[in-house]
C-alpha cells in the first residue's frame, strides 16, 4: 500500500479532521510534509530494488555491478562501449563463448567500431588427416583452375592451407600456427554517392568519379547474420576486384547494393579490365553488342551503344572519416537561415539561387548532380549571412569555369557547406565595397591541384584553392583543400582538415605572392602537406606538418613563422629546422632520431582510399603523440590507438589460455 497524503489523512480520527478543517488546517499541512518524505523513501526503496539489475539500475551503479563480475572499463570511443551498461549486461553471456571465433569477432567489432574477421589458424594448416575425422575442404594444394579464390591468397579470407610458421604472433599479423588467432580489421569506411551523373570521356566511355579520375569501387557491407559463427567477405567493406565481382555480380550490382548504373540491367553488365591501351584507348573496348563493361578497380564504364545522355551512377568509395565533401550526416553544421531556396526544385542553377538569397538565407542543393557553373556569393544586406550548402547526406559536384568570388557589405558573413568543388579557386577580393567580416568552409573539398587528370594526378600542382585578399576572418572545418594564399591582415582558423599543396616542397600556406608570411594562423587536428610561412602562428596543436625544402630553395625553413615571441606549437610533428614559437612536446623531440619520428602515410594522393591515413609503419611517437594519446593529424578524433587498446584489453580476458592473437589491418 502506498502511504500517500489522502491515505495518511484518512487515518486520523474524524474529530481531529473536522476541528482541523474549522481551524487553520495546521494538521493537514503537517500530514502533507510527512507524505512528501514518505514518498521519497518509497521512491528510494524502489530504486534500490531496481539497482539490483543492470537493465534498470542508475548510471552510477553500473561500474559497481561491473566490478562484481570483473568488468574492465574501456575507452568510450565507439557507440557500443561509450556506455558500458550493455557490455556489463553481456559479460556473463560472452564469457560462456570465451575463446570462440564468433565471440572474438563480435568483441572486435564492438570495442573498435571497425569491421573485423577472426581466423583460427589451426584450421588453415596443411596436415595429415585421420580417417575418423575427414575434412574434405582442407586440401593441401589449391585448385589453379579457379582464379577468384586465388586472389584471396594470404588475406583474411584465404581459402588455401599453409604449412606451420613457428614465429609468434606478437603485435604484428598472426601466422599459420596451432595457437595463433588472426584478427583482421578494416579501418576504411564505404561512403555512398547516389544518382550522380557519370563523367564523360567520349560517346561510349564514362567514369564513376565526377572529377574524371580513377576511383576504386568499394563493397557495401551486409549486416552480419545473428548467430553466425564468424563474419564473411560480404560483411566487410573493401575494394571490389574484377574477378570477385565477375564471380558474383548479383551480390554487388543493384540499386540497393554496392553499385548501379541507371538503365543497365544485370544481364547486360560485363566485368573486365579497362586499363589504358595504345593510342589513348581502353583495353577490351568497345564491349560486345548490347553489353556495358565495368572496371571496378579503375571506376570505368564502356558502352557498346552510346547512351542518349550521361548515365547516373550510384557507388561506394572508401575513406577514413567524415571530412571533405561527402554524403554523410552534416545536419548539425547547418546555419539556421531563412529563406531556403532549393536547387534544382526552385531554381535551376546555383547562381540563380544565390541571387535569390543575397539579402540573407541559404541556397541548398538537393541532389548529387554535376553543376558546371561559376557562381558568386555577394551578401547585399548589412549584417546578413548567406550559406551555399548541399542537403544533408548529399555530395553535389561544382565544376567552376573561373574564380568563385565571395564578398559582402558591412558586418556580413558567408559559408559554404558540403560541396565537392573543382576547376577553379575560391577568392575573397580586397575591393573597396567588400566589407565581408567572415567566411566559413565546412565539410567541403576544394580539389588539390584545382582538378584531376585522367590518371588521378593534380592538373595544376602549384595552384592554390583559396585566396584571401581582404582582412576577413576565415574558418575551415572538416575540409580538404589545396594551398592557401592569405593576406597579412586576415585571420585563418583550421580544424580537422587537410591542406594539400600536392607535394612536400610546395607552398601550403603563405601570403598572396606565395613567399611572404600569410595572415595569422590557428590550426588544430589537421594534416598539412607543403611549406608554411605565416606572420604569426597563434596555436598549432595535434598537427602534422609534412614539408621539406627543395634543392636551391630560398626559404630558410619548411615551417616558418615571422613572430616567434608569441604563439605555441604543441603535440605536433614539425620538420627539422622549422622556425616556430615555443614547441611543447612536439616531434622529433630533442635527442630523437628524426628518421625514427617521421610520419609515413598509406597515400598522399588525393582520391586514393587511404589518403592521409597514417601507415602502421609510423612510429608510435606520431601515432600516439597527440595530447590525448591519439594520433597526430587530421584523423585524431578517430581515436585509433584507443580502439586498438580496447581490443587488447578484451583479448586478455576472452582469449583462451595458450592462444596468441595478431592484428592484420587490411585497410
Amino acid at each position: 500500500m502506498s502511504l500517500d497524503f489522502d491515505t495518511l489523512y484518512k487515518m486520523l480520527p474524524a474529530l481531529y479532521r473536522s476541528r482541523d478543517a474549522e481551524g487553520s488546517r495546521a494538521l493537514e499541512a503537517l500530514i502533507g510534509v510527512l507524505a512528501d518524505q514518505i514518498a521519497l523513501l518509497e521512491e528510494n526503496l524502489a530504486q534500490l530494488y531496481d539497482d539490483q539489475f543492470i537493465e534498470t539500475c542508475a548510471d552510477w551503479v553500473v561500474p559497481y555491478i561491473g566490478d562484481l563480475v570483473g568488468y574492465r572499463q574501456l575507452h568510450g570511443v565507439t557507440a557500443q562501449v561509450s556506455s558500458p551498461r550493455a557490455e556489463v549486461a553481456n559479460t556473463i553471456r560472452l564469457r560462456r563463448g570465451k575463446g570462440t571465433a564468433a565471440t572474438l569477432d563480435q568483441l572486435a567489432r564492438d570495442v573498435t567500431g571497425w569491421e573485423a574477421h577472426v581466423v583460427e589458424y589451426f584450421q588453415r594448416l596443411a596436415a595429415t588427416q585421420h580417417l575418423n575425422h575427414l575434412r574434405p575442404q582442407n586440401l593441401a594444394f589449391p585448385s589453379v583452375r579457379r582464379a577468384e579464390p586465388l586472389e584471396r591468397l594470404n588475406g583474411p579470407f584465404d581459402p588455401a592451407l599453409h604449412t606451420v610458421d613457428v614465429r609468434r604472433a606478437g603485435k604484428g599479423p598472426a601466422r599459420p600456427n596451432i595457437p595463433n588467432i588472426g584478427i583482421s580489421l578494416w579501418r576504411l569506411r564505404a561512403y555512398s554517392v547516389s544518382a550522380s551523373p557519370a563523367a564523360r570521356v567520349d560517346d561510349r566511355r564514362y567514369l564513376f568519379n565526377p572529377l574524371g579520375a580513377p576511383v576504386a569501387l568499394f563493397s557495401l557491407p551486409a549486416p552480419q547474420t545473428t548467430g553466425a559463427l564468424s563474419s564473411t567477405l560480404a560483411n566487410v567493406s573493401q575494394p571490389l576486384s574484377r574477378r570477385a565481382l565477375a564471380a558474383a555480380k548479383d551480390a554487388f550490382y543493384g540499386a540497393d547494393k554496392s553499385f548501379f548504373i541507371d538503365g543497365v540491367a544485370l544481364d547486360a553488365l560485363t566485368i573486365c579490365n579497362l586499363s589504358d591501351a595504345a593510342g589513348g584507348a581502353w583495353a577490351h573496348t568497345p564491349p560486345p553488342a548490347g553489353k556495358v563493361a565495368v572496371d571496378p578497380v579503375l571506376g570505368r564504364i564502356a558502352f557498346a551503344t552510346p547512351p542518349a545522355a550521361a548515365p547516373r551512377v550510384s557507388f561506394y568509395y572508401g575513406f577514413s572519416s567524415d571530412i571533405g565533401g561527402g554524403s554523410y550526416d552534416r545536419l548539425e553544421g547547418f546555419e539556421t537561415l531563412q529563406p531556403v531556396v532549393v536547387v534544382p526544385a526552385q531554381r535551376a542553377t546555383i547562381k540563380d539561387s544565390l541571387d535569390a538569397v543575397a539579402g540573407g538565407g541559404a541556397a541548398e542543393i538537393a541532389d548529387n548532380g554535376r553543376y558546371a557553373d561559376t557562381p558568386a556569393i555577394r551578401v547585399t544586406t548589412a549584417g546578413a549571412r548567406v550559406e551555399l550548402r548541399a542537403a544533408d547526406k548529399r555530395r553535389p559536384f561544382l565544376l567552376l569555369g573561373g574564380e568563385f568570388l565571395i564578398s559582402g557589405l558591412d558586418n556580413t558573413e558567408a559559408s559554404v557547406n558540403g560541396l565537392l568543388i573543382a576547376g577553379g579557386q575560391l577568392r575573397i577580393p580586397a575591393t573597396a565595397d567588400n566589407k565581408l567580416r567572415g567566411v566559413t568552409l565546412r565539410h567541403c573539398t576544394l580539389t588539390p591541384g584545382t582538378t584531376l587528370t585522367a590518371t588521378g594526378a593534380p592538373a595544376q600542382p602549384t595552384a592554390p584553392s583559396l585566396v584571401v585578399e581582404s582582412g576577413a576572418i576565415v574558418e575551415i572545418d572538416q575540409c580538404i583543400l589545396g594551398g592557401l594564399r592569405v593576406a597579412p591582415g586576415a585571420q585563418v582558423t583550421i580544424r580537422n582538415s587537410v591542406i594539400d599543396a600536392t607535394q612536400q616542397s610546395g607552398v601550403a600556406y603563405a601570403a598572396l605572392d606565395g613567399n611572404a608570411g600569410g595572415g595569422a594562423l590557428t590550426i588544430s587536428d589537421s594534416t598539412v602537406i607543403g611549406k608554411v610561412h605565416t606572420s604569426e602562428l597563434r596555436v598549432a596543436e595535434n598537427v602534422i606538418f609534412l614539408a621539406r625544402l627543395a634543392p636551391g630553395d630560398t626559404w630558410p625553413a619548411p615551417i616558418w613563422t615571422d613572430r616567434r615571441q608569441s604563439g605555441c606549437a604543441r603535440f605536433s610533428y614539425l620538420p627539422p629546422g622549422s622556425r616556430v614559437p615555443r614547441p611543447y612536446r612536439c616531434q622529433p623531440a630533442p635527442g630523437t632520431d628524426p628518421c625514427m619520428a617521421q610520419p609515413v602515410f598509406t597515400s598522399l594522393r588525393y582520391g586514393d582510399p587511404g589518403y592521409c591515413q597514417l601507415s602502421r609503419r609510423t612510429s608510435s611517437l606520431i601515432r600516439q603523440g597527440a595530447e590525448d594519446g591519439s594520433e597526430m593529424g587530421v584523423f585524431r578524433l578517430l581515436a585509433q590507438p584507443q580502439r586498438e587498446t580496447n581490443l587488447r584489453v578484451r583479448l586478455d580476458e576472452f582469449l583462451r589460455f595458450g592462444l596468441e592473437a595478431g592484428f592484420d589491418f587490411v585497410t
